[in-house]
């Protein structure tokens, strides 16, 4: 029996309802461990909802300095009392600030990079400790990585596929627009876009109790949304799917290098077509022509969103159930677990 300890970021919960990414596949891992049989433990924000035994970290009021640094050092504790407790056999980190807390040597570390590199601290890609390994989660992403000593992996994200409607759902008018509510992803050109092509829009994302997140929601994004298009607040995993399988499209204006996108994995598994700017990882994921479309800008995503309905919703489905399946990246992370001295050496 595998022992397992997932380490998320501390500030966010856990869950399948999370809006994170990171925070999502950490919460498919824990699920998986605990129905096959093996020991999951998770550290993770207060309020997370997992399978496995959980470790809460409180979390502040705010984000500042000295609340992120007492977080760290909460972080570093759990994880020492974890070790003491359970017969830890890997520990697998998914936190953008995860060098901050590592354990002590004794115990190898994967930390899966669910971020662009440049958001991480110089501390991340300078590691001396024994057994720490990184993963990837797309091929963009590991060619935007600074050179290491420690040579990345490449494992990329999947979803729950068997809980995605097994047939396309009828279309309805509107387009979504899904993720955490920051400047980096765009938002206000996803409704130009929507605007132009004079569809309706539905915005939806959690704001974290960041000033700057919250600032431009008040400010800059808020004020924007006028009927037809609706803000919808933080969207639950079921409520997603329900967003998604009846939406005409989902649209990706993200303007940093995305490492993945689940919600595009998740829309395609509803049989819904992706428009998306080739961020990052996303010509990936994105099939131009095929299950959506590529777009340099939101005039050129208007002009596409009127020709979501080229795209067929059944080739959508099959795609992300040969590509995007959680199984997969299950199976690919467990390998890791159980056989990570010969793994590592194939993919080095």
């Amino acid at each position: 029996m595998l022992k397992i300890l997932q380490v998320g970021y501390p500030l966010a919960p856990v869950g399948l309802d999370a809006t994170g990414g990171a925070e999502q596949v950490l919460s498919i891992l824990d699920r998986a461990l605990v129905s096959r049989g093996h020991q999951s433990v998770v550290i993770a924000g207060k309020g997370s909802r997992t399978a496995g035994p959980l470790i809460e970290i409180p979390l502040p009021e705010s984000f500042t300095g000295q609340s992120q640094r007492a977080v760290w050092e909460a972080a570093a504790g759990n994880i020492r009392q974890a070790l003491r407790r359970w017969s830890i056999d890997f520990v697998h980190m998914h936190g953008v600030d995860f060098h901050e807390y590592l354990p002590p040597p004794g115990v190898p570390v994967l930390a899966t990079l669910h971020q662009p590199p440049p958001f991480y601290g110089n501390g991340a890609f300078s590691i001396a400790r024994p057994e720490t390994y990184w993963n990837c989660v797309s091929e963009s992403q590991r060619r935007s990585c600074p050179p290491s000593t420690i040579e990345p992996m490449v494992i990329g994200n999947g979803v729950p596929i068997d809980r995605f409607p097994a047939e396309p759902a009828e279309k309805k008018g509107y387009a979504l627009a899904l993720g955490r509510i920051c400047p980096e992803k765009g938002f206000r050109l996803a409704i130009e876009a929507a605007e132009r092509a004079r569809v309706p829009l539905g915005i939806g994302g959690k704001v974290f109790p960041c000033a700057e997140h919250q600032r431009y929601f008040l400010e800059k994004l808020l004020p924007r949304i006028q009927p037809p298009n609706r803000y919808l607040g933080a969207v639950g995993f079921a409520r997603r799917v329900r967003l998604l399988a009846h939406a005409r499209c989902l649209l990706v204006t993200s303007l940093v290098p995305e490492t993945s996108s689940l919600v595009a994995m998740e829309a395609l598994a509803c049989g819904t077509p992706v428009i998306a700017f080739p961020s990052g990882a996303l010509p990936e994921i994105v099939e131009d022509g095929r299950t959506g479309f590529l777009v340099p800008d939101a005039a050129a995503m208007a002009d596409a969103i009127g020709r979501a309905r080229e795209i067929d919703p059944a080739e959508c489905q099959r795609q992300a159930r040969l590509r995007f399946s959680a199984d997969r990246m299950v199976n690919a992370y467990f390998a890791v677990y159980e056989h990570r001295e010969r793994l590592l050496r194939q993919v080095s």
